[in-house]
């Protein structure tokens, strides 16, 4: 077994419990509530910045052009081809894209990505890898989950973002990703692989708690506004 499908296996009854979210049922069922969306198109663009954020991080720390490139076309990924599913989610939501952009981030989503960046700024590249990967993982298995289980057709409201994230190029992601963080893990001690599997079960957590913070629509206790002035 790879130190992939160990990390897998330890986060299975997060995942599971991601498939059965209402965020995610209301997604395969095509019932999702309008506030819903609209809370969590506002998180991810931001969450996805940071993401994209991160990737440059570990371009900062990758030592051959080879890795350059490599996180180089993820940001391009996440820039040119993961809108697709975000206009979906505003077109049944009835609203604008740019209407949704530039919002601050909820309490949980602040949090998911302060984790990702700790991680990224102080760990080793493996940790880095690990903290990221279950964004890409858990929307892969999301993707085909609901497929195989709703069968949409094109008429569903939410054909285009399943079929997004079921599709090769998602797998491709994530099965770089684990390669990746394999090698890492091939070269290096116990100890070192501990620390990348809580950066990865972490991120599982936080992954599922993204999901109830858009769905209960989450919000800072008292308003942000006026920060800095």
């Amino acid at each position: 077994m790879t130190f992939s499908q160990e990390l897998r296996v330890a986060a299975d009854d997060i995942y599971q419990g991601i498939f059965e979210h209402p965020f995610v049922v209301g997604i395969g069922e095509g019932s999702l509530h309008k506030e819903a969306i609209i809370h969590y198109v506002k998180a991810d663009f931001e969450y996805l910045n940071a993401f994209m954020n991160i990737y440059g991080i570990a371009i900062a720390k990758s030592s051959t052009r080879e890795d350059m490139t490599y996180f180089y076309e993820k940001i391009g990924f996440i820039l040119n081809s993961e809108i697709h599913p975000h206009h979906n989610l505003c077109r049944v939501a009835g609203v604008g894209y740019d209407e949704l952009q530039g919002y601050p981030l909820p309490p949980t989503a602040d949090h998911y990505v302060a984790h990702m960046k700790s991680v990224a700024q102080q760990g080793s590249s493996g940790e880095l890898i690990a903290a990221l990967l279950p964004c890409p993982w858990t929307y892969l298995e999301i993707g085909h989950y609901l497929k195989d289980k709703y069968q949409p057709a094109e008429n569903h409201p939410f054909y285009e973002w399943i079929t997004f994230y079921a599709k090769e190029d998602t797998a491709t992601v994530t099965t770089e990703l684990c390669e990746r963080l394999d090698q890492w893990a091939q070269q290096v001690g116990e100890a070192e692989k501990q620390k990348a599997k809580l950066a990865f079960i972490k991120s599982c957590q936080l992954e599922y708690l993204f999901w109830e913070m858009a769905y209960n629509v989450e919000e800072w206790p008292f308003s942000l506004d006026g920060m800095g002035e």
